[in-house]
């Protein structure tokens, strides 16, 4: 917490993503600025201005510090999802477009991107979900919800991605990881979140995935270890390459569908028959 509050203060202090000065109306503002700036959450407060609620504008230099700062607490303790979350927003310049540059070209994806689905408790029926028969994509989503007690309300907003858009490419990709966990069928234990890291640095090429898959098993014992090299690592990596984007598939609409027939639709090869 207190690199992210030196950062408020300083990013406070800093003036950035300024219109240019003299510009009528939207004049030399990108396109996701100007979205922004014509009623979606953009507000200027001393001199800053805000791409969409709780954006903190930040220069190349305070990228590099968080980015760091983040890195080394992540990699001390991996479920500082704060750190991760801050992590994958400021190393994400170059995986972020490429994403969105795959949703835009899907034509599921293009829905998502225009709609803005969210993921979260409010938006989930959980009692007629809880009712679908087992194998499905939303009877098994919860019920990995509920084993591994784990919620879609506590993946953080985006503070410090640039781009109105990208944040939301970004927090869709935080909001479709616990499917991610189910359609791979990999729990929330250190050995599952490594694998789920492997599957998605292949698919996403965003370097916090790429850390977490390379430093993640530091945290594992031997035989673990040799697990997951000989059987779940090989695994995750053929399934990322040949899966489709995981961005381009609009989860909310397939609830019904067994887990089954998703995998083999998206590409995912079935799991090993290993205890994890």
């Amino acid at each position: 917490m207190v690199p992210l509050l030196l950062l408020r203060r300083a990013a406070a202090r800093v003036p950035l993503l300024r219109p240019r000065s003299g510009s009528p109306g939207n004049a030399g503002l990108s396109r996701s600025e100007a979205r922004a700036r014509q009623g979606h959450g953009q507000e200027e407060e001393e001199g800053c201005y805000r791409l969409y609620p709780g954006h903190i504008p930040t220069s190349p230099l305070q990228k590099a510090l968080l980015a760091a700062g983040s890195a080394v607490m992540a990699l001390y303790d991996p479920y500082r999802h704060d750190m991760v979350a801050v992590l994958g927003e400021t190393t994400g310049c170059l995986a972020l477009p490429n994403l969105r540059d795959k949703m835009k070209h899907h034509p599921e994806g293009y829905r998502i991107l225009q709609e803005r689905p969210r993921i979260r408790l409010s938006t989930l029926d959980v009692s007629r979900l809880r009712g679908l028969p087992d194998g499905s994509l939303g009877r098994e989503y919860i019920r990995f919800l509920e084993d591994n007690k784990v919620s879609p309300d506590t993946r953080m907003p985006p503070k410090f991605v640039d781009d109105e858009e990208l944040a939301y490419v970004i927090q869709r990709y935080r909001e479709v990881h616990d499917m991610m966990h189910t359609l791979l069928g990999m729990p929330t234990n250190m050995l599952g979140e490594v694998v789920v890291k492997w599957f998605e640095a292949v698919q996403t090429g965003l370097p916090m995935c790429v850390l977490g898959a390379a430093f993640g098993p530091i945290h594992l014992s031997a035989r673990k270890l040799q697990v997951l090299a000989t059987e779940l690592v090989p695994w995750a990596i053929r399934s990322g390459r040949n899966a489709s984007c995981i961005l381009n598939v609009y989860y909310e609409q397939r609830w019904e569908q067994p887990v089954e027939s998703l995998r083999e639709e998206i590409g995912i090869f079935p799991p090993p028959a290993v205890h994890v």
